[in-house]
């Protein structure tokens, strides 16, 4: 018989173990003094790499040099502590460490039996997260990669919710179309959802928006009684607490109302703006959330979590399972009738245990210690905020309600034309340096800026060195 190679073998991966967590160290001590945007052109990268794998293996001191000449230098530091263009997906100690045991156990959630410890966790940490957040009482809960699906699996969950429909068994063929309805300012994962589950992007309302960004209730309840009287079958309605644009946050409670009234499921998206409420004196943004039917959060946005990790809550399992459940005779296990199988209730089979590293972090921290770094997120914003409202050259777009600002270079005497030019300019100059990135929208028709803080590490210094980059850059687009 041929030597078969098998694994690595315990004393190097013991030895490269070692190497790689003391380089993990330093980087994030040192991050800071990366660039945040990398200065390379698409295609730089796999440019750079063979175009065949290796026929034979090669030394791991090989790899790990090359991770760091080829792979590093493109790679944007999400870990940066001047990062402030997206909301933050900050990786903090205890998340790491715990996605490292993850890996090592390497478990699949997808029934009870394969992952006692891993389903049983997730349990567990929902529930104190739900309880973090100010919420009443317990709903099923399970962990996600990203909102973008936990929404697909809340609209879903709604369309099947439409019991004389069949949808399960009949599809949509021959149904009244289905209508979803999202607030202008929504996150494009609700209209996307509907595209992959068949209802059409024409079927999707978008409800205008007050002066503050926010669904206007009657303007909803307008939408839904035309499409009432146009045979046409309003089902589900997405409302936003903290969108992505501004961090607005729609009337929850007067949504709820119209949706108990209507019959129509309610899911709320605040996959942003949801960890926000474990700050006592912010918990009034989850207000009327307890009435929802569905509500997702992302702890891997603003809660130190590495990415991914996405907690959807419903309060209706039963339609969720009935919308997924489908268990063929190789995954039937003599525990089904008493352990929770979450394969059950959603699209994928293999579940990663994410549960670990929320786990990790929540211990690790405790309330006060979350709550008090989502304090200093709140007051760098909102002194930021202030500075943009008071200075002459520079208009506040949008109310600061969390950690995220919305501004734009104004100069007076200046065009509307030029001043989209302008801040295209200045932002483009701005991340070209590499010292800050931020991101930008666009509201009522106006190029806005947007410095989004919530990197555990970032500081009164790195949102003024932001500030200071913004104004230099901006007086020389003046001269």
């Amino acid at each position: 018989m041929k030597n078969v190679p098998g694994d690595m073998p315990p004393e190097d991966f013991r030895r490269y173990a070692h190497e790689t967590v003391d380089w993990m160290s330093d980087f994030l001590a040192e991050a800071g003094d990366l660039r945040v945007l990398p200065a390379l052109a698409p295609g730089a990268v796999s440019s750079s790499l063979p175009p065949h794998p290796p026929e034979q293996g090669e030394p791991m001191d090989a790899i790990l040099a090359d991770f760091q000449r080829l792979i590093l230098p493109g790679i944007t530091q999400w870990n940066h502590p001047a990062f402030l263009a997206y909301f933050a997906t900050t990786a903090s100690g205890p998340g790491i460490l715990a996605e490292m045991l993850t890996a090592t156990l390497n478990p699949n959630g997808m029934l009870w039996r394969t992952s006692p410890a891993s389903t049983e966790l997730e349990q567990v940490v929902l529930d104190w997260l739900w309880r973090l957040m100010g919420l009443p009482d317990r709903v099923f809960g399970m962990i996600h990669d990203t909102a973008s699906t936990a929404t697909l699996h809340a609209i879903a969950a709604a369309r099947e919710a439409q019991e004389d429909l069949h949808i399960r068994t009949k599809g949509q063929s021959g149904a009244p179309p289905l209508v979803l309805y999202i607030s202008q300012q929504a996150h494009s994962a609700a209209e996307k959802a509907a595209m992959a589950l068949g209802i059409g992007q024409e079927n999707v309302r978008k409800i205008e928006v007050d002066q503050e960004f926010r669904m206007d209730p009657e303007a909803l309840d307008t939408a839904i009684r035309a499409d009432l009287l146009t045979n046409r079958r309003p089902f589900c309605v997405v409302a936003t607490v903290g969108t992505t644009s501004t961090t607005s946050v729609d009337p929850v409670e007067k949504i709820a109302e119209i949706c108990r009234r209507r019959r129509l499921w309610l899911h709320v998206d605040a996959a942003y703006g949801g960890i926000a409420a474990i700050v006592p004196e912010m918990n009034h943004v989850l207000a009327g959330c307890d009435l929802a039917d569905s509500l997702v959060v992302n702890p891997h946005k603003w809660l130190f979590t590495p990415l991914d990790l996405s907690a959807f809550y419903c309060r209706r399992p039963d339609v969720l399972r009935r919308t997924f459940s489908l268990v063929p005779e190789y995954l039937a296990t003599p525990e089904d009738a008493q352990g929770l199988n979450l394969m059950d209730y959603g699209i994928p089979l293999g579940r990663r245990f994410r549960a670990l590293k929320l786990w990790f972090v929540l211990r690790y921290f405790g309330r006060e210690g979350i709550v008090a770094n989502l304090r200093e997120h709140l007051r760098l914003a909102q002194e930021f905020g202030e500075t943009i409202r008071l200075h002459e050259d520079f208009e506040l777009m949008a109310p600061v309600r969390f950690s995220t600002v919305c501004f734009r270079f104004h100069p007076p005497r200046i065009g509307e034309g030029q001043l989209q030019r302008m801040n295209r300019s200045l932002l483009d100059q701005v991340n070209q340096t590499g010292k800050v990135l931020l991101s930008h929208t666009v509201l009522n028709d106006k190029f806005t800026l947007r410095l989004a803080i919530g990197n555990i590490r970032t500081r009164q210094f790195h949102v003024d060195k932001a500030w200071d980059l913004v104004r230099s850059k901006a007086r020389e687009l003046t001269l």
